[in-house]
């Protein structure tokens, strides 16, 4: 299975990235192009450690079972799935070249993480390196094939 720790993927995403626009448009959602990179530049701060956010009661109860059933294979994740309210964009505008750089910038930093690597995800709870080199890949691939690219 494909995970952003593997160079080549890093590279193959950061490839798809630059290939978005602002007439970028979603072939689901309600996301603008603007706000689905914001989206995702929060997701992989999150994911990378740079913030914390509450695991979620129903995560407590349910968070282990959706994991497990997120990564278990290749398939990818279906379209107008929930997100978290934390990392939900109200703001539409910005520099889409200069956001997309930061984005490719989150998505290199995950060949710097230590072996050892966890994070708290607010629905899935405790998150280990395999399990998030398998997420940050899910999710980044959800919202290229969201907006095209």
């Amino acid at each position: 299975m494909k995970s952003v720790y593997d160079i080549s993927v890093r590279e193959e995403l950061c490839a798809r990235i630059a290939h978005l626009t602002e007439t970028s448009r979603p072939q689901w959602g309600k996301m603008n192009v603007s706000q689905m990179i914001k989206h995702c530049i929060l997701w992989n701060e999150m994911a990378l450690g740079k913030t914390e956010y509450r695991q979620v009661f129903i995560g407590r109860l349910f968070g282990k079972m959706a994991l497990r059933s997120m990564i278990k294979d290749e398939r990818p994740v279906r379209r107008n799935m929930g997100t978290l309210p934390e990392l939900i964009v109200s703001d539409s505008g910005g520099d889409i070249e200069f956001l997309k750089k930061h984005w490719m910038t989150t998505i290199k930093e995950y060949g710097h993480l230590p072996n050892d690597y966890k994070f708290v995800h607010t629905f899935f709870g405790k998150v280990d390196r395999q399990q998030t080199g398998l997420l940050a890949y899910k999710h980044t691939d959800h919202h290229l094939r969201q907006f095209g690219a």
